[in-house]
């Protein structure tokens, strides 16, 4: 079938329009959410080929955002290198982070990064420097960590600081930046990303009652919300085998 748009499609690899199609589905569903705003965002999605050790990643090419975009918008490249194998269009300078990711992290094959306004307040405020866990449910979907990367640091334009906490944390917040959610598939990616938005907005909200009333905040003890990281297999899929 013949294609029309600037992404026109090259004989590198064979184009899998189901999984265009997939990225195209969460991309409509982000942007329902309000978290996109403009043409930056994006969503990558990892799929073994033949030949790359690491796969290939599909995602939006720049210049386009995840609420306009159709099916000719989707490029597919190589993790390592961000060489296009199909498409004529590049991708944005965030892709390396996305890549990165992909590449240290091998059990991860869905990322997402948007910037989301309330993550941005809530650390461009001054007043907060971490993110309390005030919810059963955050710790269990998130399975681990958030982790929070200095306003100094952009982990976009130079990937090499991810190395070193990557493989401890499936969310990275960027403070004055936006937020990136890993998953071992894109659903898994999304819904950290709804949980880690839903507790930013709850620890705002929290944070202006207990100071309405004089109160003070409560939330889940460090020990407790550990032990929750480490049991979030076996409540959120529990019909997995269970790790040993």
């Amino acid at each position: 079938m013949a294609r029309s748009g600037r992404s026109r499609r090259t004989p590198r690899v064979r184009f899998d329009e189901g999984i265009g199609t997939l990225l195209l589905r969460y991309a409509r569903m982000i942007v329902a959410r309000g978290y996109i705003h403009n043409s930056l965002g994006n969503i990558a999605i990892r799929v073994p080929r033949p030949g790359f050790p690491d796969g290939v990643a599909y995602t939006k090419h720049a210049e386009v955002s995840l609420e306009e975009m159709t099916l000719d918008n989707v490029v597919v490249t190589d993790i390592p290198t961000g060489r296009l194998l199909q498409g004529t269009v590049p991708t944005s300078v965030g892709h390396q982070l996305n890549r990165e990711i992909l590449r240290l992290r091998p059990d991860i094959n869905g990322v997402i990064h948007v910037h989301h306004d309330e993550t941005i307040a809530f650390f461009a405020s001054g007043a907060f420097k971490e993110l309390k866990v005030l919810s059963l449910e955050f710790p269990y979907v998130m399975a681990k960590p958030p982790h929070l990367v200095p306003s100094h640091i952009n982990v976009e334009q130079d990937v090499g600081p991810i190395k070193e906490f990557i493989q401890h944390t499936n969310a990275v917040i960027m403070e004055n930046h936006g937020i990136t959610t890993l998953g071992r598939t894109i659903s898994e990616a999304y819904h950290r990303l709804n949980t880690l938005t839903s507790e930013v907005r709850r620890n705002i909200l929290a944070e202006r009652l207990a100071a309405l009333r004089g109160a003070e905040l409560r939330a889940l003890g460090q020990a407790e919300v550990d032990w929750m990281y480490e049991h979030a297999e076996d409540v959120i899929y529990p019909s997995r085998p269970r790790r040993g």
